[in-house]
This record gives structure tokens, sequence and C-alpha cells, in this order.
């Protein structure tokens, strides 16, 4: 990061956060804004800007022309901190959202059945563990790569659609998701294989697919940076909307 300071238009740091989120205030994360920080003149960003806009747009889509329901639906969100504007969308749209951020990240056997409550909890806990290590919280690097060792199989079972970050998803997903809907951000042909052979039935990228790819919101979020040429505190949500509207970008819409 440091070799490409100045020489590129934009840095999107995937697979760590620099930013989560509660309802009223936005976390900065350690680790993540210590590589930020090696960077001096280039912007840098880790998604979470787009985020907040383009996955709101995708559960409005969903929800408006999905090929499956949403509202009143049960759902597992595997972890809402870091994809704010999804799990609010899907509470808006009234589905019945379980929220998988104790037990996923904290391996606390603690489901989270509000949006007060979700609230509540982040705020909470926020402030503490966004000072410790990343890599107690996510799976990184070999870990991504990791056969999945299930954890809150009771909630993947009762929910008909899987929402959040796809390496939390792969990483504690049970044998089988038969009939289920899964939306997630970054995925390879491989991870598609993957969740066809467990039963998915419906897989929602946010981003499109390129090469068979879906990339992640760090790389389309540094991409709008440098096309719109502006500071990152400088763009507001209604520009990377139109950003999204002009360039036609949909999310990916897989029967598997």
């Amino acid at each position: 990061m440091a070799e490409a300071d100045g020489s590129v238009d934009a840095i999107g740091l995937g697979g760590i956060d620099i930013y989560v989120y509660s309802p009223t205030t936005r976390y900065e994360m350690k680790d993540g804004a210590r590589l930020r920080d090696m960077v001096k003149s280039t912007p840098v960003v880790d998604g979470s800007g787009l985020k907040n806009s383009l996955e709101k747009r995708v559960v409005s889509t969903l929800v408006e022309s999905g090929p499956f329901p949403i509202v009143g639906e049960k759902v597992l969100m595997v972890c809402a901190v870091d994809r704010f504007g999804m799990a609010e969308s899907l509470v808006d749209a009234g589905a019945d959202v379980t929220f998988g951020d104790m037990i996923f990240a904290l391996d606390m056997p603690v489901p989270i059945r509000s949006f007060e409550q979700l609230a509540k909890v982040a705020d909470e806990i926020l402030p503490r563990i966004t000072k410790g290590p990343f890599d107690a919280l996510y799976p990184v690097g070999a870990e991504q790569e990791k056969e999945p060792e299930p954890r809150g199989e009771e909630l993947f079972s009762e929910s008909s659609l899987i929402a959040g970050d796809f390496h939390y998803i792969r990483r504690y997903m049970p044998p089988t998701l038969e009939g289920k809907a899964v939306l997630t951000n970054t995925t390879t042909p491989s991870d598609v294989e993957v969740l066809r052979e467990r039963g998915v039935k419906w897989l929602v990228t946010t981003t499109p697919r390129f090469g068979g790819r879906s990339f992640g919101t760090n790389v389309l979020e540094a991409v709008f940076v440098a096309a719109l040429g502006k500071g990152v505190d400088q763009i507001t949500p209604s520009d990377y909307l139109d950003l999204l509207d002009k360039l036609d970008i949909e999310p990916s819409i897989e029967e598997l």
C-alpha cells in the first residue's frame, strides 16, 4: 500500500474493515485504520461507504421484484455491524431478522432478535472490540479456506434467507442449506459450487459478476472514488447512487 501511495487513484482495502457501525455511531477498527494510515496521499476505502447505499438498494430491488419473498420471512444476518445498510433495510422491509454478530464474531451463543437490541449491544461492545486484533473477529488468510465448522445451525435451519459477509457464511454454514437463498458479497466460481452442493436455491451478490467472480464493495468503491475525483469525505450517498445508475450496475441474481 505504501508503495502504491501517490501512483494510483484509489485503494480498495479488502479482507478487513476500517469502519463498523451502530445506528448512531461509526467506529474505527484499530487494525484497519493502521493500514489506511500507511497511505498519505491516495484515498483508501474499505467498501463501507458504498455498502450503505448499494446494499440498501439491493434489498429494495429484491422486495419489489426478487424471485423469493422477504416480507415476513425469517432472515439470518450473520453480522450486521459491518453491513448496517443491509441489516437496516431488511428490517425496514418487514423481514423477521436474527443478527448473528455475537455468535459468529465473538463465539458467544447469543442471538440478537431485534434491531433495538442490536443497537444497544453494538454501542456497548464496539468501543472495546474495535481496539483488539481484527483476526480475532473475522476469518483471514488461510482461515478463509478451511472446511466449514458449523455454528448456529438452528439459526441457519430456521431461516429462508442467509444474509451478510460470505466468509462468515462459508466458515460456519451447516452441511445443508436446502432451498435457501443467500444474499452476500464476494464469491468466486468455487464458492458458488460450494453453495450449490449444499442445496442453495438462490444466490444474490450485491455487486455484478466479472469473469465469474463478484467483486467486493471495496473494489467497486475504489473505482467510484477514482471516477468521481473527489476526496472521500466529500462524496455523498447520492454520488454513489448516481454512478450506479449511470453505469447500470445491478446485483447478480442466480438460481443454483
